[in-house]
C-alpha cells in the first residue's frame, strides 16, 4: 500500500470509529444522526476536516462534485447544529494516535508549547461577552478564542491542543492539563519547550511527577524573575545546577534544607502539590544555563534534562528549534485556512479548529513521507506545504478519484528550497487582523 493510501486509510477509520459512537457526541443522543440523511456523521466529519476557504456553497459542491442531489447549505447547518464539537476533537486525537503507532520516535520527543488566537466574526447572541474583546482601532470589536497547542518539533505535528475564550485564557492551566495526559511514546521520553510565558514552577513540578523533562526560557540574572534572586555570577556564561524548596506557609517551623533556596509561593499562584497554609514542602532541582547571543546579549534558560548530552549548545539549539512551531502557526492560519471561518458560533468555531489541526497533520505526515531525490546544488529542498494541503484536501474529498501514484509525482515535483539562516525583524507594535468575512470568501 502506498503512503498516501496508508494515511487516508488511519482517517478514515479515525472517522469511522468517532461515527460508530456518535450518539456520545451529540447534542440529542437519542434523536440525532438515527435518521438516514445526505450528510451522515462521517461524511460530515470528513466534509469539516477536507473544507478549505471559499463558501459554504462552494465547498458542498468542491465536496461532493456539480450533482443534484448534493446536500444543501442549510442541511449542513443543521447537521453541524447536532454534532459536538468533542467529535472533531476526537478524530483528531484517534487520527494522531494511528501515526504514532506507525513508530519513528525514539530517545526524546521536542515538543514546543506555544498559543494563538483564532479571531471570527459574531455578535452577542451568538456569542457571550468572554470571546469579544476589542483590538487595536476596532471600535465594534471582534470575538476571539485562545489557542494552547503542543507542536511535535521533528515531525512538525500537532500533538494536543486546548482551546479557551479569550477571556478566560490561562496558559499555565492549560499547560498542565495537557501534560498531564499527553502521551508518551514507548522508550521516548518528552522534552516540553516554552518561552517565558511558560516558565513557573507549577509547570515545571508537573512535568517532573509525568517523569518527563522541560526547557523554558527565563528572564536573565539581575532581572525580576524566577531566577532573578539566585546567587549567582554577576556576568558571563554559566551552566549552575540548584535545588529549590517550595513552601507555602510563612511557618519557622518549616525547616528547609542546607544548601537549598526557599520559595514562598503565595495564594495567588497556582501549585498543585502544596495546599496554601500547609507545613508540606515541595522540592525542585534544575539547571540554570546562562549563554551568549551575541556581543554583550545573553539569553537563560532552565531546564532538568542532564548535563551529559544536552550542554548549553545543545540547549540553546534545541530552544531555537521552538520556532518551528510559530511558522506552524502561519500556515494553520493562511494556509490551511484557520482564519476563515463558516459560522458565527463558538461550538461550531470550535469544530473548524480541531478539524484544520487535522488537516495541517495530515498534510505533514504525507509530506513527512514523501521521498525527495538528492541533488548536488545549492540548498536542500522540501515539499511545498501550500501545495501539499490543496493536495490532501482534493484527496479527501468525495467528488472524483486521485491516484496514490500522481499525488507522490506531484510532491516529489513541487519543490522549495530550506532556508533555515533566513532572519527578520519582529513586529515592535501588536498587529491585529480582522477575520475574513463571508461575504469576501473566494469563489
Amino acid at each position: 500500500m502506498l503512503f498516501p493510501e496508508k494515511i487516508k486509510k488511519l482517517f478514515s477509520e479515525s472517522v469511522d470509529s468517532v461515527a460508530s459512537e456518535i450518539r456520545f457526541f451529540s447534542s440529542n443522543p437519542d434523536k440525532d444522526f438515527t435518521r438516514e440523511r445526505k450528510l451522515p456523521a462521517d461524511k460530515l466529519l470528513t466534509f469539516l476536516v477536507a473544507e478549505g476557504t471559499s463558501s459554504i456553497k462552494n465547498e458542498i459542491m468542491d465536496f461532493f462534485g456539480v450533482v443534484p442531489d448534493a446536500p444543501s447549505d442549510s442541511a449542513l447547518n443543521q447537521q453541524r447544529a447536532k454534532l459536538r464539537s468533542e467529535a472533531v476533537e476526537a478524530v483528531f486525537r484517534r487520527f494522531r494516535d494511528s501515526v504514532d503507532s506507525l513508530g519513528g520516535h525514539s530517545g526524546y520527543r521536542y515538543i514546543a508549547a506555544d498559543g494563538s488566537t483564532a479571531t471570527y466574526f459574531s455578535n452577542s447572541s451568538f456569542s457571550p461577552k468572554e470571546y469579544h474583546y476589542t483590538p487595536g482601532n476596532s471600535a465594534k470589536g471582534a470575538y476571539s478564542m485562545h489557542i494552547n497547542a503542543f507542536y511535535d518539533l521533528d515531525r512538525r505535528t500537532y500533538t494536543d491542543a486546548i482551546i479557551q475564550p479569550y477571556h478566560q485564557k490561562d496558559e499555565f492551566k492549560a499547560f498542565c492539563s495537557i501534560v498531564d495526559r499527553h502521551p508518551v511514546l514507548p522508550e521516548t521520553k518528552n522534552v516540553y519547550i516554552g518561552d517565558r510565558g511558560y516558565c513557573s514552577y507549577n509547570n515545571m513540578a508537573h512535568v517532573v511527577e509525568n517523569g518527563q523533562y522541560f526547557l523554558f526560557r527565563v528572564k536573565d540574572i539581575g532581572q525580576k524573575g524566577l531566577v532573578g534572586k539566585f546567587v549567582f555570577p554577576d556576568s558571563g556564561s554559566f551552566d549552575i545546577e540548584v535545588t529549590v524548596t517550595l513552601v507555602r506557609s510563612h511557618s519557622k517551623k518549616i525547616k528547609v534544607p542546607d544548601g537549598c533556596y526557599r520559595r514562598f509561593v503565595d495564594k495567588a499562584t497556582s501549585f498543585d502539590y502544596i495546599e496554601y497554609g500547609s507545613h508540606d514542602t515541595y522540592e525542585l532541582k534544575f539547571r540554570v544555563v546562562r549563554f551568549e547571543l551575541s556581543e554583550g546579549s545573553y539569553e537563560c534558560l532552565v531546564t532538568n534534562l542532564p548535563k551529559d548530552g544536552f550542554g548549553p549548545e545543545v540547549l540553546k539549539k534545541l530552544y531555537f528549534k521552538r520556532w518551528g512551531e510559530e511558522t506552524s502557526f502561519r500556515k494553520l492560519k493562511y494556509t490551511i485556512g484557520l482564519s476563515s471561518f463558516h459560522s458565527y458560533k463558538p461550538e461550531y468555531i470550535r469544530q473548524e479548529i480541531w478539524a484544520k489541526l487535522t488537516a495541517y497533520n495530515i498534510t505533514e505526515t504525507m509530506i513527512n513521507h514523501t521521498v525527495i531525490s538528492a541533488k548536488s546544488s545549492k540548498h536542500t529542498y522540501k515539499v511545498n506545504f501550500s501545495v501539499a494541503a490543496h493536495i490532501c484536501r482534493l484527496y479527501l474529498r468525495l467528488a472524483g478519484e486521485v491516484d496514490a501514484d500522481a499525488i507522490i509525482a506531484k510532491l516529489q515535483r513541487e519543490l522549495i528550497p530550506i532556508r533555515d539562516n533566513r532572519q527578520y525583524k519582529r513586529l515592535q507594535t501588536a498587529h491585529f487582523r480582522r477575520p475574513r468575512y463571508f461575504l469576501y470568501r473566494s469563489a
